[in-house]
C-alpha cells in the first residue's frame, strides 16, 4: 500500500501572521518561530551581518540549498523566511514520510505552474538523508531546470549520505547548535513576548540554567521544556523543582551509527593524546550515557596505546588490553571503571608516536621501492642444497657477542641506515634512544 502523501503547502497570498502564527493553541516552539532575519537567534557565521546566506537571501540568488544541522537550530525557520522573502509557495515534505512517486507528483505540479504561472514554488524537503541514491537522482533534473527552490535538510553528514551529483548542485550551510547565550535569548523573549507566555511567569537563575543544559544546543527543545514547566505550576515562578518535574531525566543526543558517534570517539581520542584527563572522562561518559558500545571503546584505548604512548609507557598497552579484558568479563555498568582507569593512565602517559610514524614510513617503502630480497645471511638453510648456494652463509648469533648484539646488518643492502623507529626523549623512550645507539655502534663491529 502506497504511503499516504503528507506535506503542507503555504501560499504567501495568505496575511504574514497566518503564515508564521498558529495562534494559542499552537506550541510554544512554534508561536515563538522567528518571522524574518531579524527574530533569528544565533547562526552568526552564516546569518549574521557578514554572513555568506544572509547574502544570498537578501539579493535572492538561489536555486538550490542543503542545511545542515542538529535538530532546533533554525533549519525549518529559514526556509520559511526565504519562502516568504521570494512569494514562493512553501511546501513541506519529509523524506521519512514520503517516496518517489509523492515527491516526483509534487515537482510536476511545481514545475507546471512555473511554466503556466512563472512562479516558484519552495520544496523543503526535510531528513534529506533518509533517500536512498536511486530516490535523490529524482531531484536532478527539477533543480537543473530552476523550475523549482529547494531546500534539502539533513542531520547527517551530507558527504556520508547524499550522492556526489546532488551534492554539487546544491549550496550548503552548516547550522550549528545554539549557544548559551543563543538560548538564554531564546527563552528571554518567550518568556516576555505576548507570542509566548507574555510576561506570566518568572524562571529563576537556577531554572534557567538546567532549562539551558536540557536543551543541549537546540531551541525547539529548550522552548518544548519551558512550555511543559509553566504547564504544570500554578505559581508564576518557576523554579528547579518545578523544571526537575517537567523534565524527568535528560535525553542524551547520541547516534551510535551517525557523525556524533564519531565525533565523540575522535574527541576522547584526541584528548588523551593531548594529555587531559578531565576531556577524556567527560567523552567517555558522554558515550556511555549514550549508549555506545564498551568494547568500541576499549579497542580505540588499545589502538591509543600504542600509537600516542607507545614505548614511552610500554604498560599502557597492557592496561588497555587489561580494560578491554574487563569489558568482556563483567560488562556494564560495572566496567565503566575499567575503561577510566586506562583512559586516564593513558592521558597521563608521556607520550610518542614513534612507533606509528616508523611503521608508516616502513609500509611506504614497501608500497614506493622495489620488493627488496632477504639477505641470504638471514634465510633458513634447512638442507643442503640452501646452505650450498650461499643461504645463511654469514649468520652471526647474536648470544655468542659479550654484548647480545653481533656485528651484522639485517635491512637489505638497498636500504642500509634507514631509521624507521626514531624514539623520543619522553618517558621510557628517553633510555630506549641510548640503548639503540649502542646497539647501533655494535652492529658496526665498533665495540
Amino acid at each position: 500500500m502506497p504511503v499516504p502523501l503528507r506535506l503542507s503547502i503555504m501560499s504567501n497570498r495568505e496575511p504574514e501572521e497566518t503564515l508564521f502564527s498558529r495562534g494559542d493553541s499552537a506550541p510554544l516552539a512554534e508561536r515563538m518561530r522567528p518571522r524574518d532575519l531579524a527574530e533569528v537567534i544565533g547562526q552568526e557565521e552564516i546569518l549574521g551581518p557578514t554572513g555568506a546566506l544572509r547574502a544570498l537571501i537578501e539579493r535572492g540568488s538561489y536555486r538550490a540549498l542543503l542545511f545542515w544541522g542538529p535538530p532546533g537550530t533554525g533549519k525549518t525557520t529559514v526556509g520559511r523566511i526565504i519562502s516568504a522573502r521570494s512569494s514562493a509557495r512553501f511546501i513541506h515534505l519529509s523524506a521519512a514520510l514520503t517516496g518517489v512517486r509523492e515527491v516526483r507528483a509534487v515537482l510536476e505540479r511545481s514545475q507546471e505552474r512555473f511554466h503556466l504561472e512563472g512562479k516558484r514554488d519552495l520544496l523543503f524537503l526535510d531528513e534529506l538523508h533518509r533517500f536512498n541514491r536511486a530516490q535523490q537522482d529524482v531531484l536532478l533534473s527539477y533543480l537543473e531546470e530552476g523550475s523549482v527552490l529547494f531546500i534539502g535538510a539533513t542531520t547527517e553528514n551530507p558527504s556520508f549520505y547524499l550522492v556526489p551529483a546532488l551534492l554539487s548542485r546544491c549550496q550548503l550551510f552548516l547550522f550549528h547548535p545554539l549557544t548559551t547565550a543563543d538560548l538564554r535569548r531564546v527563552i528571554h523573549r518567550a518568556l516576555s513576548d505576548p507570542r509566548g507566555v507574555g510576561g506570566q511567569y518568572r524562571l529563576t537563575p537556577e531554572a534557567e540554567e538546567m532549562l539551558i543544559a536540557f536543551a543541549d544546543g537546540d531551541a525547539r527543545r529548550a522552548l518544548t521544556a519551558l512550555e511543559t514547566s509553566a504547564a504544570i505550576t500554578s505559581q508564576l515562578e518557576i523554579d528547579v523543582a518545578v523544571v526537575e518535574r517537567a523534565l524527568q531525566h535528560k535525553a542524551v543526543r547520541y547516534d551510535r551509527a551517525g557523525e556524533e558517534h564519531y565525533n565523540l570517539i575522535s574527541a576522547f581520542h584526541k584528548s588523551i593524546r593531548n594529555s587531559d584527563p578531565d576531556a577524556a572522562l567527560y567523552w567517555l561518559a558522554r558515550m556511555l550515557a549514550g549508549g555506545e558500545d564498551p568494547r568500541y571503546i576499549a579497542r580505540r584505548l588499545i589502538r591509543i596505546a600504542s600509537e600516542d604512548v607507545g614505548l614511552a609507557a610500554p604498560d599502557g598497552l597492557a592496561i588497555a588490553v587489561a580494560a578491554a579484558a574487563a569489558v568482556d568479563r563483567v560488562g556494564l555498568p560495572e566496567c565503566d571503571l575499567a575503561l577510566a582507569h586506562a583512559a586516564v593512565y593513558l592521558a597521563c602517559a608521556p607520550k610518542s608516536n614513534a612507533l606509528y610514524t616508523g611503521l608508516n614510513a616502513a609500509h611506504a617503502d614497501v608500497v614506493a621501492r622495489p620488493n627488496e630480497p632477504v639477505p641470504l645471511h638471514l634465510c633458513n638453510a634447512p638442507t643442503r642444497t640452501m646452505r650450498d648456494i650461499g643461504y645463511g652463509n654469514g649468520y652471526k648469533y647474536a648470544h655468542d657477542f659479550p654484548d647480545g648484539v653481533a656485528p651484522m646488518e639485517c635491512l637489505p643492502a638497498a636500504l642500509r641506515g634507514r631509521r624507521y623507529y626514531q624514539p623520543t626523549d619522553r618517558g621510557d623512550e628517553q633510555d630506549i634512544a641510548t640503548r639503540l645507539e649502542r646497539f647501533k655502534k655494535l652492529r658496526k663491529g665498533e665495540r
